[in-house]
């Protein structure tokens, strides 16, 4: 069996940037006989690289260099513009917490919804039901029409149903500062034991120091171009210096 989670190979990723209206007849004119009214926006170009079953890498860079699209293409949420990407596992996204989840169900029925949207069957997700709702602190909602709920409940609920999918490969997007400083702990520590257990964990984040301590690679993303990767302390290193300079 291969040893390799994710492959990501000659992968691009290009949007359509459509144009205002035009309001005067010049620019009627040049858009009619260009016969075009967009621009291409080029956010990643043939990028490759692959991810060991385990390890947990880590993705930086400036805003707007592509790591988002990056995580949503892995996500699926995405199709890449040309490239080839192979996903050996499950794999549960951390991206936008709740995504599907039904205002006008209760806390049990999105735990249920949400499995079925990751083809988890009702027997199975119902015996996650009891943990799910205890690590999210919401024992005495479970039966609440999430409506109801405060924003900070709701991102507890999300994070505590995504987690006890337990996939294979974890994807995740700055996703760790949801509810209060004690069950931002808690979630941190939760990831904490998923890299202690060999899940493969794909992190894009701005903490430096996380990415220091806990990935076993970094990717540094620029202008949608992989610029440095490989050594943490390294590829970290770059990018600070690459900071610094830019606010010089």
């Amino acid at each position: 069996m291969s040893d390799i989670a994710i492959k990501v190979e000659h992968v691009s990723k290009s949007f359509r940037v459509y144009n205002e209206k035009e309001n005067n007849l010049f620019g009627f004119l040049v858009k009619g006989l260009t016969n075009k009214n967009y621009q291409t926006l080029d956010v990643l170009k043939d990028i490759s690289f692959s991810v060991k079953k385990g390890e947990m890498l880590g993705i930086i860079g400036f805003n707007g260099m592509g790591k988002t699209t990056l995580l949503r293409i892995l996500s699926r949420i995405y199709k890449p513009t040309s490239g080839k990407i192979t996903i050996n596992g499950s794999m549960t996204p951390f991206l936008e917490l709740g995504t599907g989840f039904e205002a006008e169900l209760t806390a049990r029925e999105n735990i249920i919804l949400y499995g079925k949207m990751l083809g988890i069957n009702k027997k199975i997700m119902s015996d996650k039901i009891d943990k799910i709702i205890q690590f999210a602190e919401l024992e005495k909602f479970l039966d609440t029409k999430i409506k109801h709920f405060s924003s900070g409940m709701y991102s507890r609920l999300a994070f505590s149903t995504a987690i006890q999918v337990d996939p294979d490969i974890i994807l995740i997007d700055e996703v760790l500062a949801v509810g209060d400083l004690a069950f931002q702990k808690k979630s941190h520590d939760a990831f904490l034991d998923f890299k202690k257990r060999g899940k493969t964990i794909v992190l894009v984040t701005h903490n430096i120091d996380d990415v220091k301590k806990f990935c076993d690679s970094v990717i540094l993303l620029h202008k949608g171009n992989i610029i440095s990767s490989g050594n943490p302390i390294e590829v970290t290193e770059k990018y600070l210096f690459d900071l610094v300079d830019r606010q010089n």
